[in-house]
């Protein structure tokens, strides 16, 4: 099943998508109270609900007619992978001395390296992507999103794929490079809260189109993924090449934290970034993020602040 939030007539609501038509859930919903949005439908434990009501309702809106926005609007916490797989790894420290700390070591002597990302980042499908006026070199990062259906607190890797609602797609922007270093005095650790800084300026997280549940998706670790910028691919792998399997994420970070319906899971991107070739992106590109069974995810990045922000000079 693949679930929308979307916008029409100025009104937001949540459906599903069948062909190319939605089945819009608050007018399927029998009885009162439906609910407003996905993550309201993972709280309540009503996908099956939802399933079968979206089956028997015969009134639908076609797709043309609709907006789509974020699967999640405003998720409760975005948990992020650094360098999950490991020719990215490899390509960032090899080529541009971009190490941080990383390692492409097998993970039976690593462990994950999560970071949070704010909500504020969360952009749809069609949505322009903003340029921060703290950084003038813009990249790119296609990652596969896992969206969490139940609360989940220290689970094993063979039932944690039990507390995933479904899966989307998800593009971790991030500036790799930040005007204010200008004057500054080097710290230790400087590089790595230039790196952080740089995943959280507001839209570098478009995610979408939609939400489909897990029971949609045979082997998460079998999905090809490809990554487009005007047409020309930049990224092309499978989520097999993880380092950790989604299973093992969730099961970590549901160790460190209790995992809550409509917490989204970035699971890392693969090689083919900007930030090892040096071919960043430009105002008004169109980057086109594709996986396998999750359909393609389009934006365009916004042009180029006139002013950055140097706030030492």
């Amino acid at each position: 099943m693949k679930l929308v939030r979307y916008r029409r007539n100025n009104v937001e609501s949540v459906g599903v998508l069948t062909g190319e038509a939605v089945v819009d859930v608050r007018t399927a919903w029998q009885g009162t109270n439906p609910p407003k949005n996905i993550v309201e439908i993972l709280q309540r434990g009503a996908i099956a609900k939802v399933e079968k009501l979206a089956k028997t309702c015969d009134i639908v809106t076609p797709i043309n007619q609709v907006k789509l926005l974020s699967p999640i609007e405003r998720p409760g916490k975005i948990l992020s992978l650094a360098g999950n797989y490991s020719e990215h790894i490899r390509e960032a420290s090899l080529k541009r001395g971009f190490k941080l700390g990383l390692s492409d070591a097998k993970r039976q002597t690593t462990v994950p390296r999560p970071f949070l990302k704010p909500a504020t980042v969360v952009i749809g499908p069609d949505d322009e992507i903003g340029w921060p006026a703290y950084s003038e070199h813009i990249d790119y990062e296609i990652e596969l999103a896992v969206v969490i259906g139940r609360p989940a607190r220290c689970v094993e890797p063979k039932c944690s794929l039990g507390f995933v609602a479904g899966y989307t797609i998800a593009n971790d922007v991030s500036a790799r490079s930040v005007t204010f270093k200008k004057g500054r005095q080097q710290r230790p650790w400087d590089e790595f809260y230039d790196w952080l800084t740089g995943k959280w300026a507001d839209g570098f997280c478009p995610m979408g189109p939609y939400l489909v549940t897990s029971d949609e998706i045979e082997d998460v670790q079998n999905l090809d993924m490809e990554l487009k910028v005007n047409g020309v691919t930049r990224q092309k792998a499978n989520t097999s090449q993880m380092i950790y399997s989604v299973a093992d994420v969730v099961s970590f970070l549901s160790h460190i934290m209790t995992l809550e319906p409509g917490d989204v899971i970035l699971t890392g991107t693969p090689a083919g970034v900007a930030v090892a070739t040096g071919n960043f992106l430009q105002p008004g590109d169109c980057i086109e993020c594709k996986i396998e069974n999750l359909g393609i995810l389009k934006n365009t990045l916004g042009q180029k602040p006139n002013n950055f922000y140097e706030p030492l000079t």
